[in-house]
């Protein structure tokens, strides 16, 4: 497990783009297919642009078509935190955050159909993350 990061929001606004501030602090979504990461496919892991935590695994990623990169598990389970979004009363969601900085990050969704060992879809913001390449 990560140790916390605690920051104030002037110490993260200070760290983080106006987009990446809004997603990771404010539960915010960037557009859909506009994501650096929502079709790459190098091999390597994907950590927390806020914090540096490893969060998630390349060969953890699948192709949903969803217009974020989409993984169906995460690196670790105490890697993030999974909470109940109610923000849409009609479609309640499971919140994906990071454990280390309470960072934003996306939902998980079940029972969608995709062909993954957990039959899951972890929709996550490409602004989120920061990849990096597996060494060769």
């Amino acid at each position: 497990m990560e140790l916390k990061v605690i920051k104030t929001p002037e110490e993260w606004r200070a760290q983080l783009s106006p987009l990446e501030y809004r997603v990771l602090r404010e539960a915010g979504t960037e557009p859909p297919f506009t994501g650096e990461y929502t079709d790459h496919t190098g091999v390597g892991i994907y950590r927390c642009r806020a914090c540096g935590a490893e969060l998630f695994r390349s060969e953890h990623k699948f192709a949903s078509h969803c217009g974020w990169p989409s993984f169906y598990t995460s690196a670790a389970a105490d890697r993030v935190r999974l909470l109940e979004d109610r923000s849409l009363p009609l479609h309640p969601r499971t919140e994906v955050r990071c454990a280390a900085c309470d960072s934003h990050l996306g939902h998980v969704f079940t029972g969608e159909g995709y062909d993954t060992p957990t039959d899951q879809r972890w929709c996550i913001n490409s602004v989120s993350l920061d990849f990096e390449p597996a060494s060769s």
